[in-house]
């Protein structure tokens, strides 16, 4: 039996690409190895969102070559995104890669992995922003690389929006939306095999089934995922502020399964800097908006992510981003310098902001969102919460983790475990009921107090 292993990069859309290929692989009958100095073919499945994403994703191509050169490994594939933004540079730079496929053509990766298919000399499919229209199925197969209790389900593919600064449209084509019995039918096999969480992921979630004619389907799609009974949380990432409706709100609201929790990339505050982004809005509008959204979802965890550096932000700019985050209070947030990229409207902006001042910045949000992240979870002293159960801490073996509803895997705080009633022995996957006893700025300390 032929070998094969991955490296996953960047987003979880993209890990979902690489179960989806996994999972064709191991259907035609090839074993999926953790090692990949024991596989026959090693694919590396690539970022090309941002400078360090691409410098990640080359490194380790470089790292599957030496593989090929050195050790076992007969045949190395490249996948994602990188490939669609750099197909050509890529097939010139690196004859030692044997197939590069796209985005919208994971499906190839049977012929991309065969050691006997000369791949390069096939024809390519044809790439672009308005010729991508691959979507995986509920019938797809998968080989899941997240944890027992925990799955993504990407609901849609590609991107619309106009923001200056980002490269996606380009790499994953148009939005287009994934039927909604699809994902249902997916939703369900996933609980069958004892997933607990389901993650609903896309570029834009919040605008899914809108090009099928759909009016607030994902807040059905919440409300039907919500009402499958081996599910126990169901989770919404990447949602765009201005189609925050009601209808979803009410969903997440009423919807029991449904996680208190809400991930709204932002990216600035100023209708300075928002305007060269091509987003629109200003901080009055943005603050309306997080009112909103804490009216009509009372608890709710806000998560958030903003940029620092643009082209053209200013000192004062950044002062009203600082005031912003100040005044909303997030639960959690990430932050990025700028990364100027090629083919983006941003790269051709003048009035680029040096990248140590860019780097400052974000280390003072940071800085200043740390406190606001302490004082939050310091007001969980004494408080009881549900918290999904997930084994041994990633940070001590004397220690166990778990997660609040307002905790998503990977990016926000843990919840680590201290402490739990004599003779109890916890399930990787169940829901208990958490005592918080010490709080820190991302992580908090609890004991299990009783089944939830």
């Amino acid at each position: 039996m032929k070998k094969v292993g991955f490296v996953s990069l960047g987003c979880p859309k993209n890990l979902v690409d690489s179960e989806v290929m996994m999972g064709t692989l191991q259907q035609a009958g090839w074993e999926i190895t953790n090692n990949a100095e024991e596989a026959d073919t090693v694919v590396v499945n690539t970022c090309g969102f941002i400078e360090s994403a691409k410098q990640e994703s080359i490194d380790a191509i470089l790292e599957a070559t030496t593989l090929k050169s050195e050790g076992k490994a007969k045949r190395v594939v490249v996948a994602g995104c990188l490939v669609e933004r750099y197909r050509d540079d890529l097939l010139t730079e690196l004859p030692e890669v044997d197939a590069f496929i796209g985005t919208n053509e994971v499906t190839r990766i049977l012929d991309a992995a065969d050691s006997d298919v000369n791949f390069r000399e096939l024809p390519l499919l044809p790439i672009g922003n308005k010729t991508a229209t691959y979507l995986y199925d509920f019938d797809t197969p998968r080989f899941r690389a997240t944890e027992s209790h925990t799955a993504f389900i990407k609901i849609a593919e590609g991107c619309d929006r106009p923001c200056a600064f980002c490269s996606i449209p380009g790499m994953r084509g148009s939005f287009r939306s994934r039927r909604f019995g699809s994902i249902i039918e997916e939703a369900r096999g996933l609980a069958k095999q004892g997933v607990k969480e389901i993650v609903l992921i896309a570029q834009d979630s919040s605008r899914y089934g809108e090009d099928l004619g759909e009016v607030d389907a994902l807040a059905a799609l919440i409300r039907a995922l919500g009402e499958i009974e081996e599910l126990e949380w169901v989770r919404v990432m990447y949602a765009y502020p201005t189609h925050i409706s009601d209808a979803f709100l009410a969903a997440i609201a009423e919807t029991p399964k449904a996680v208190k929790y809400l991930d709204m990339p932002l990216q600035h505050a100023s209708r300075n800097v928002l305007k060269l982004m091509k987003r629109g809005g200003t901080r009055a509008s943005l603050e309306k908006l997080i009112a909103r959204v804490r009216e009509k979802v009372p608890g709710i965890a806000i998560r958030t992510t903003f940029i620092t550096g643009f082209p053209g932000e200013t000192d004062d700019d950044f002062e009203e981003l600082m005031e912003f985050v100040r005044n909303c209070r997030f639960d959690n947030v990430g932050v990025f310098t700028y990364s100027d990229e090629e083919g983006t409207p941003a790269y051709l902006l003048p009035n680029k902001v040096d990248p140590k001042v860019a780097a400052r910045r974000r280390t003072l949000l940071m800085k200043e969102q740390a406190k606001i992240s302490k004082s939050l979870n310091k007001a969980k002293i004494g408080r009881t919460f549900p918290v999904i159960f997930e084994g041994l801490s990633q940070e001590s073996d004397l220690l166990f983790q778990g997660r609040l509803e307002g905790q998503a895997q990977e990016i926000d705080g843990y919840i680590l475990i201290n402490d739990m009633p004599e003779g109890f022995t916890p399930k990787i996957g169940d829901i208990y009921n958490v005592k918080i006893t010490e709080a820190h700025a991302y992580d908090l300390i609890g004991e299990i107090v009783s089944q939830n």
